[in-house]
């Protein structure tokens, strides 16, 4: 099968695992409240979510050792069986197996994904083939997350779950039959722990790993609490959230689009900086701007669209660094991103309840910072300077 059809497939596929993983956000209120708890309770279980992430390399690194479609079919299979829990079962103790249980099936299938595209297409067209599957975060807010507000406000909370399930098990049999059984593009490792060493001792990958883990920790500080702060500045209800959720979405897409139009000409490290840059100043507008309905969705687009610049401008870059060692450094990168969203976790709604959310937005803008100070050392490498 043409690789630009693989492309699109993967894309539709993804965007089943970002709905799961990004409805949390908007609807976190919502979810609390059918759960009969407070939001620092499912604050609390986001946190466990991302934590378990710092174990993604232990288990991401199999689509090095067994293959990436080995590592694609293992994480659709987990993140089905953890929706699944909740539509069987809908509680607090089950949603919160299945926030962990989904987001572990999505850090098997990313880094396997990707290593599977990052063995057949150059790195100077990398960024391109790279963003249309990234196009998939956005498509989650644009039609994933409102589709998921549909059901809650029909059926209650727990409705999405049965749904994701259904769309698990169809995942799995589309891979099966698209993903070639022999792959001729990768050979396959005797074993995780030179792999691990190598990345490890690796300073250009740190770095990488470190920016993710700035950027993510940002990202995660606005994005867990814009629903809440929706909800408290302009009483906002679960259908204009999800449609809150889909203009988020649409300035995600453009962010998609931008990077397949200059982050392959730019150069990976340059067009991160303007990421980076550019959501630090996001950051710092949106309590200004966000005095107004109007003004928070313009902010939070600007937000939105400078972080997706970030993140898959940040992809193709982290998958030149250890070629022979893709899926491992890819995992590795996960890590970053999980104890970064894990960070902003934990710290979002205490923040936002104790202070403002200019307090939020500020340590946002101070966590780029970070990720530009990491940035600035990994681009010392010369080779992943070129286009």
């Amino acid at each position: 099968m043409p690789l630009r059809f693989q492309l699109i497939i993967v894309m539709a596929l993804r965007t089943v695992l970002n709905t799961a993983h990004r409805m949390v956000y908007p609807f976190l209120a919502v979810f609390a409240r059918g759960l009969g708890v407070d939001i620092t309770a499912l604050s609390l279980a986001l946190t466990g979510r991302s934590v378990a992430g710092a174990f993604v390399p232990f288990v991401s690194s199999v689509a090095d050792q067994r293959g990436r479609r080995f590592g694609m079919l293992a994480g659709v299979a987990l993140f089905t069986f953890g929706v699944g829990l909740v539509a069987l079962a809908p509680s607090l103790w089950t949603l919160t197996a299945a926030l962990i249980l989904a987001m572990l099936g999505k850090y098997l299938f990313d880094p396997a994904m990707q290593a599977y595209f990052g063995d057949r297409i150059p790195y100077q067209r990398r960024g391109l083939a790279l963003a249309v599957t990234e196009m998939s975060w956005s498509l989650a807010f644009i039609a994933g997350v409102p589709a998921m507000g549909f059901l809650i406000a029909r059926y209650g909370w727990s409705a999405p779950f049965p749904l994701l399930a259904f769309l698990g098990v169809s995942m799995f049999a589309v891979l099966w039959w698209m993903a070639p059984r022999r792959d001729p593009n990768h050979a396959l490792a005797s074993s995780p722990w030179a792999h691990f060493g190598a990345v490890l001792r690796n300073v250009p990958a740190l770095a990488g790993i470190s920016v993710a883990l700035w950027a993510s920790a940002a990202n995660e500080l606005v994005n867990l609490i814009f629903g809440v702060w929706l909800e408290d500045s302009f009483g906002l209800q679960i259908a204009a959230l999800a449609g809150a959720s889909a203009v988020i979405g649409l300035s995600e897409l453009s962010g998609e689009g931008l990077v397949a139009l200059l982050t392959d000409r730019l150069g990976k490290p340059r067009a991160l900086a303007f990421g980076l840059t550019g959501n630090a100043l996001a950051c710092l507008l949106l309590p200004f701007v966000g005095q107004t309905q109007a003004g928070a969705l313009l902010g939070l687009t600007l937000f939105y669209i400078t972080f997706e610049f970030i993140m898959v401008s940040h992809i193709p870059l982290m998958t030149e660094i250890m070629p022979a060692a893709r899926a491992t450094m890819l995992s590795f990168n996960l890590t970053g991103h999980s104890l970064g969203r894990a960070l902003g976790a934990f710290l979002a709604a205490f923040i936002y309840r104790q202070f403002s959310f200019f307090a939020v937005t500020l340590l946002a803008l101070v966590f780029n910072l970070f990720g530009l100070l990491a940035l600035r050392r990994l681009a010392q490498d010369a080779r992943l300077r070129e286009a």
